[in-house]
């Protein structure tokens, strides 16, 4: 995998319901998203990152399982002006897992929504979705 060099803020967040455990969460977060800064509030954990490599994860998994169509479709149909986002499956994440959402109901304890913003969005959906 070669990463450009793209100015990017990724952010990400997962509430925490009432019966989950906050460091599992973390866990789950910190399985999918190497080199992220993780916080935790009251009811939810944020996480954040300005590296690329941050996706190193979601890009092997994208190649490794052909899924490049709907992440694309994911990416394209949330796609507002220079951000984009999508979801992944909490409990998933937690197993070391990579399962993309298309909607936040199913990921049955709330899903982990990913939000990506850079000037150039274009080029970073195009580098996660081809081969470089």
């Amino acid at each position: 995998m070669k990463t450009p060099n793209i100015k990017c803020k990724i952010e990400i967040f997962c509430s925490i319901n009432p019966s989950e455990n906050s460091e599992k969460i973390k866990k789950a977060i910190s399985n999918v998203f190497p080199y992220t800064t993780i916080k935790s509030e009251i009811f939810s954990i944020v996480a954040q990152s300005k590296d690329l490599n941050s996706l190193e994860k979601i890009y092997e998994t994208i190649h490794s399982h052909q899924s490049q169509n709907i992440y694309r479709r994911n990416l394209e149909k949330n796609l507002k002006g220079d951000s984009t986002w999508f979801y992944l499956n909490k409990q998933a994440a937690f197993v070391e897992k990579i399962v993309i959402c298309d909607e936040s109901d199913e990921s049955p304890l709330g899903p982990i929504k990913v939000i990506l913003t850079s000037p150039n969005i274009d080029e970073i959906i195009d580098w996660i979705i081809f081969e470089y």
